[in-house]
């Protein structure tokens, strides 16, 4: 009788033996197919040992992969080294079965209608972090962002609200690694002056770039938490700054205007969180 729970890694391990499939067969593309395979396999979340058993992938080359599936979203880090299911996977199967949960899409749609503004959804990696969601609102202007995009932390407002919540030690080596460069002139690029504005994005729960990474846009943002408390990515309201081709009956909004998006924002991160 076969097991309803479905192939465990290590019956897939042994299913590519007897047809031959060698931990070196295949092309990039293949073995990332293998490993979401795995990574999707009952039983989960898996350590990498049997991630790369089960797609007869080396243990290098999976590490490599799913570092680069965790920026796009389709996997999930968890906290004790193993791998799991990411959002953007599961939306992947929402579409193809047709069901509709309390999804991440359909959160974020529910902000978009409340604010009217187009709203990101970024996931954190390492020093940068990486859109997997934008829903694009119906104001009569569009944002050069695009899934898959990556952006640096200290300008954003996603960035600034990730940050916000790692620990100072871990923020000063960051700003070591990739430094503070200039994207508008309202880009903070001295140490303690970004330090400075965490503790007040702490303080009220959500960051702003008022035109800090690109020019005529503000944009709100606050951090989706994992367990833990450790952030694992961001939502964003990006909206047109008061200075975006003025006469041309753009609808601009302000500083305070954007800032009263705040508790629309933090149900979205909060509804979020587990699911991310």
């Amino acid at each position: 009788m076969p097991d309803p729970e479905g192939p465990s890694p290590a019956d897939a391990v042994d299913t590519r033996a007897r047809t031959g499939r060698t931990s070196a067969a295949g092309t990039a593309l293949e073995k990332s197919m293998r490993i979401l395979e795995a990574v999707a396999a009952p039983g989960g979340p898996h350590r990498l040992t049997d991630v790369a058993a089960a797609a007869a992938v080396p243990k290098s080359s999976t590490f490599r992969i799913l570092a680069s599936l965790i920026e796009q979203g389709f996997v999930r880090p968890e906290n004790d080294a193993r791998y799991g299911v990411g959002p953007r996977l599961r939306g992947l199967s929402a579409m193809v079965s047709g069901g509709e949960p309390q999804t991440i899409g359909r959160i974020l749609g529910e902000l978009r209608e409340a604010v009217g503004q187009t709203v990101h959804l970024a996931l954190h990696s390492g020093e940068t972090l990486t859109y997997i969601r934008k829903l694009e609102s119906d104001q009569p202007f569009r944002t050069a962002s695009r899934v898959g995009m990556r952006m640096p932390l200290h300008s954003t407002a996603i960035g600034k609200s990730i940050l916000a919540h790692l620990p100072e030690a871990e923020v000063r080596a960051l700003i070591a690694s990739a430094g503070l460069p200039a994207r508008t002139p309202n880009t903070l690029t001295r140490p303690e002056a970004l330090l400075a504005e965490l503790e007040r994005v702490r303080a009220r729960g959500f960051a702003v770039d008022d035109e800090e990474n690109e020019p005529t846009i503000r944009c709100i943002g606050a951090a989706v938490l994992g367990p833990g408390g450790r952030p694992v990515g961001g939502v964003s309201i990006t909206t047109v700054a008061f200075s975006a081709a003025p006469g041309r009956g753009y609808p601009h909004v302000s500083r305070e205007e954007i800032e009263a998006y705040a508790p629309a924002l933090r149900a979205a991160t909060e509804a979020l969180a587990p699911l991310l």
